[in-house]
């Protein structure tokens, strides 16, 4: 008889466990640490209507947590009745439970505390003429003195079970978990003040800040003048679902996810769903692996999410998650769109600047009709706007590289050229070079001077180009002072945003990236999710340039890959999208795909550095840029621009010390 095999005789009946073991088991879902308990007793303190409330801990919140707060109370004759499992105030049917609003409804938290720890609850309702204490050891009630109110503390906590409490960290690191579940619930409810104290020192304090402006203080109390500072505030409605909040700017990102909350209805939650839509928000922005800084406050219809998937309250699970993904798209991509530099203006406006700007070489402006040509491919000219754009000659400054062959091929296969093609490149022919003006032998930095105008106040947010550093940078100066352009990355982001908006309108029936059929299917071995979702997702396959078919119930083939991706692993390619599609919505991973070629034909069709510009050329990569959705970054993330204010250079110089 092996060790698994037991004897009839020998095997335990059937039976009820005892109700202090079942508290115990459930606490190791609700209770996993000190700052577990902090999150379900603040939840109850701002469900109970407080306006104040104050978190005292000693040893990190293992010897003692203590929630006070100045909400409406608890009855005497309730009180025993709070401990108990699935006893709650929030709701009493299945109806409430599916619009719940309150933060808290399972009834669990306070008898999974009680369970493994000293509990003492003690509260005073309005009108009473004093409050009351509960020992939850006991069962015992006697009279107290409090304000109207609640205080609940915890005393030793898992003190009932040593196991779990060997699994906790150092006191400094549970303190650190504390404050942040507090910092949680803060950034939600700026009308309501937090205080936490740690061995009688106060370490955090928030005070309220009602009205409007409210939110954006606490986001500045909580997460730092900076975060606010460098981040822009986000406002979209779609239908039934309300998203508000700042997105950090993508050069504010950071290495770690360290900044991103998002709320459902005041309640913060970790849902892969918001956090996919923030982070595809933000793929054409952000530098390598950088992590986007946020804060999203999203109002829906309570029907419409449920909040019962998880004890710990902190998942969540939509009706339509694919329309809240795109609603949190969309709100940061509307949020990111609008340049940076259009700010400037109104800084300039605000500001009294100490020198002139009003003496210098200015751009000349373009017939109305005019357009310009990449390569083989043109573009309209932008729409009118409060500047005049400059002549330039893009036959000469944007042709094509050898190496972007292959991109502009392909763009050729996306889209027929304009009607104006013909009228552009004959408009802008290339101005012969001087002699000895020789890309070999140019010099660091170029001036071109041209007859000098007036530079009209707050038209040019980027700007007047004043010389070429080194054949990489545009040194340009504004009302604030400086100016530093990378142009290849500049012009790389602005032919990107053009490839995007001309392959939107390439087809009514949707964009399509041009397939190359294999002489040869690929086949291999596919799972039954891979096969579901190849016959599911076939039209957003096609769209892809890939066909994907399957040969039998366990074997798919690949017919046809991206024309740009020929040479690559098509099983690889067909497993990697395919993998995607089962898990994210068709039309994301459709539109990423695009973009990521998109982005190689972009930076293969833009200007190369110690590419030689005169100031015409330089003006009219400013003037598109200022237009650009999106161009403070190219493509793979990297600032197009720095300012550098009179301030910063008297510094520099050690002017007026």
């Amino acid at each position: 008889m092996t060790s698994q095999q037991t004897p009839a005789s020998a095997r335990r009946p059937i039976r009820e466990l005892p109700d202090e073991l079942i508290s115990q088991i459930a606490a190791g879902e609700v209770v996993e640490r000190p700052a577990s308990v902090v999150r379900e007793l603040v939840d109850n303190a701002m469900d109970a209507g407080a306006r104040s409330i104050t978190l005292r801990l000693m040893g990190g919140g293992t010897r003692l947590i203590s929630v006070e707060d100045d909400g409406g109370g608890i009855a005497p004759d309730e009180l025993a009745t709070a401990l108990k499992r699935h006893a709650t105030s929030k709701i009493g049917n299945l109806d409430e439970l599916e619009s719940v609003m309150t933060m808290g409804f399972r009834g669990e938290a306070l008898a999974a505390i009680n369970s493994v720890s000293e509990l003492t609850l003690l509260s005073r309702m309005d009108g009473q003429p004093t409050a009351f204490a509960l020992d939850g050891r006991t069962g015992e009630i006697r009279p107290a003195a409090r304000a109207v109110g609640t205080t609940v503390e915890v005393k030793e906590l898992f003190f009932s079970t040593p196991a779990r409490r060997k699994f906790l960290k150092s006191d400094s690191t549970e303190l650190a978990h504390c404050i942040e579940a507090v910092r949680r619930h803060a950034l939600a409810r700026p009308d309501v003040g937090f205080a936490i104290w740690h061995e009688g020192k106060l370490v955090e304090q928030w005070r309220v800040h009602p009205g409007a402006a409210g939110l954006e203080q606490r986001l500045a109390d909580v997460l730092g003048e900076e975060f606010v500072a460098q981040s822009i505030a986000v406002e979209y409605n779609a239908g039934p679902l309300k998203v508000i909040g700042r997105a950090g700017l993508p050069d504010a990102a950071r290495s770690r996810p360290d900044h991103q909350f998002a709320y459902v209805n005041g309640r913060f939650v970790r849902d892969k769903v918001v956090m996919h839509g923030a982070r595809s928000a933000y793929e054409d922005v952000l530098h390598g692996h950088k992590q986007p800084a946020y804060a999203l406050f999203m109002q829906i219809d309570p029907t419409l999410v449920d909040v019962n998937v998880h004890p710990t309250k902190i998942e969540v699970r939509f009706r339509d998650s694919r329309a809240v993904h795109q609603a949190v798209r969309h709100a940061l991509e509307n949020a990111l769109a609008a340049p940076r530099s259009q700010n400037l203006t109104d800084e300039a406006a605000n500001a009294a600047p100490d020198f002139d700007l009003k003496n210098g070489p200015a751009p000349k402006a373009l017939p109305e009709s005019a357009s310009w040509q990449q390569g083989g491919m043109a573009f309209e000219r932008p729409g009118p706007s409060s500047f005049n754009a400059p002549a330039y000659k893009p036959a000469d400054f944007l042709r094509p590289r050898v190496d972007g062959e292959q991109a502009m091929a392909d763009l050729k296969a996306l889209w027929q050229p304009s009607p104006h093609a013909a009228e552009a490149a004959g408009m802008w022919e290339a101005t012969p070079a001087a002699e000895g003006d020789s890309l070999a032998g140019a010099s660091s930095y170029r001036v071109t001077e041209t007859p000098a105008s007036p530079l009209p106040e707050g038209d040019w947010p980027l700007g007047r180009a004043v010389a070429q550093l080194h054949g990489v940078y545009i040194l340009a100066e504004n009302k604030q002072g400086l100016v530093v352009v990378d142009m290849h990355a500049a012009h790389e982001r602005i032919v990107y945003e053009r490839l995007k908006n001309q392959l939107n309108a390439a087809d009514d029936e949707g964009p399509r990236i041009a397939s190359q059929p294999l002489l040869i299917p690929a086949t291999f071995a596919a799972t039954p999710t891979e096969v579901a979702t190849a016959e599911a997702c076939a039209e957003a396959l096609e769209q892809l340039g890939l066909e994907i078919s399957p040969l039998s119930a366990k074997t798919l083939a690949v017919r046809a890959v991206p024309t740009s991706l020929a040479q690559g692993d098509a099983v690889e390619l067909a497993r990697s999208v395919l993998a995607e599609l089962a898990q994210h919505d068709a039309s994301t991973v459709v539109q990423r795909a695009q973009n990521e070629i998109l982005a190689t034909m972009a930076c293969h069709g833009a200007v190369r550095a110690n590419r030689r510009l005169t100031l015409d050329e330089m003006n009219a990569l400013l003037r598109q840029m200022e237009e650009t959705e999106r161009s403070d970054q190219c493509n793979h993330g990297r600032p197009t621009w720095r300012q550098m204010t009179m301030r910063d250079l008297d510094a520099l110089f050690l002017r007026g010390r």
